[in-house]
């Protein structure tokens, strides 16, 4: 009994109850604020990235891509200026600030002596050989009668005044032409590159990150793990970008002159370089979870005599699996979800192929590399905005899956509920 509390004192439920501290409401409501303003963020940008990808979700006439440009004959039968880089094959030919008409080309052409038809062949109008009329041309085109749009161009644009109908169907296709008279938005090759990425990334990063946190948590003296663990942790430290220059001017090089391969950066060197940054995440989550094994079962098994590596890999690790697991989930969305090393060791060519040597394209590296560049509210930008939903919510899916599926099912199985 302590003595300084008096024999005499009884205790009622007021005397009991928790005193007001204005400290600590202050610390409650600050941070229940920060945690709702969290998700308020999250659901917000959400929100703003899927807002922006609304057009593609619009059919009709309405939703047209702006930078589709309509060839819509005008009353003198000739296209807009909008194909403002293209010849005007269309129009009627001038050989200078007049209209060339069959009076023009009368003997008084060039030259002193008479120029007849036969002259008029295609060494006839200077150095470059020139045919009479442009050769998709009719012959009236020279007269008073307006030229005719040739007969291959609707067929080329006649699959751009689509809408949104033929955006949807390119995104099925293995062609990523985002600025064309007939853009394609082939999302598949830049699924295949990302997923190919990621999956040489987690190769290589998974086994390397687990078994080092295994090493640490259970063979490493406690010397040796003060300096393991902070100098792999420090390489989460590292910018995206100097792992990518890395990449770009090191490994590149190495790995070609390695395997004597003929593309320089691809798929292959972007998995090593993202490797470089989700070791560390990989690395910390797992070796936390192995060292929150409890001491009881590396004790019982050592007892009945299995030894040091035999408890670390068939009791610790195990044991561990939730974490791990959870570990290289999140190592999926670190890797899936970056872009300056995609954009800089992968090559950039959205191509589908089998071989991980050829050059990639990724989804955060598509974003990364265009978006600057992109006409405001047009097609491309509504296809890199729902890029980036999809990249959003994959990796809130992941991350929904580490944290519920987790918890949930593998953390009671292996506790026995």
């Amino acid at each position: 009994m302590d003595p300084n509390i008096p024999q005499n004192q009884t205790f009622t439920p007021e005397s009991l109850k928790k005193q007001f501290r204005l400290s600590e409401f202050l610390a409650e409501k600050i941070i229940s604020s920060v945690a709702f303003l969290s998700i308020a963020m999250i659901v917000l940008i959400f929100v703003f990235v899927f807002k922006e990808s609304l057009p593609l979700f619009s059919f009709g006439n309405d939703s047209k891509a702006k930078t589709e440009t309509l060839v819509d004959s005008d009353s003198e039968g000739q296209r807009p200026e909008a194909y403002g880089t293209e010849p005007a094959a269309d129009k009627p030919e001038t050989y200078g600030s007049e209209p060339v008409t069959q009076e023009d080309l009368k003997p008084e052409t060039y030259g002193s002596e008479p120029v007849s038809q036969k002259d008029l062949q295609p060494e006839s109008y200077g150095d470059a050989a020139t045919e009479p009329a442009v050769a998709n041309d009719k012959p009236e085109s020279y007269g008073d009668v307006v030229a005719e749009v040739p007969n291959e161009m609707p067929a080329e644009v006649e699959a751009s005044n689509d809408g949104a109908d033929n955006t949807w169907g390119s995104f099925f296709s293995t062609e990523w032409v985002p600025v064309s008279d007939n853009p394609r938005f082939g999302l598949l090759a830049l699924l295949i590159g990302t997923l190919k990425v990621t999956i040489i990334a987690m190769l290589i990063a998974g086994p390397i990150a687990v078994l080092a946190a295994l090493y640490t948590s259970t063979f490493a003296s406690k010397r040796a793990k003060e300096i393991i663990k902070p100098i792999i942790e420090l390489l989460a430290a590292f910018p995206s970008v100097v792992i990518g220059f890395f990449a770009l001017m090191v490994l590149a090089t190495f790995f070609q002159d390695v395997f004597g391969y003929e593309t320089r950066l691809n798929a292959f060197v972007g998995g090593v370089a993202m490797a470089l940054a989700a070791i560390p995440i990989i690395y910390t989550i797992s070796e936390d979870a192995l060292s929150a094994v409890p001491k009881t079962y590396t004790e019982a098994s050592l007892a009945l005599g299995a030894s040091k590596w035999q408890t670390a890999f068939f009791v610790t690790l195990p044991a561990a699996i939730p974490g791990i697991f959870a570990a290289l989930l999140l190592g999926v969305g670190r890797v899936f979800g970056e872009t300056m090393i995609a954009l800089m060791a992968t090559g950039n060519a959205a191509l589908i192929s089998a071989n991980p040597f050829d050059s990639v394209r990724t989804f955060a590296a598509t974003i990364g590399s265009e978006m600057a560049e992109t006409v405001f509210g047009d097609t491309h930008y509504s296809v890199l905005f729902f890029i980036g939903s999809l990249l959003f919510i994959f990796s809130f899916g992941l991350n929904a899956l580490a944290e519920f599926y987790v918890k949930g099912k593998l953390l009671k199985k292996f506790q026995g509920n």
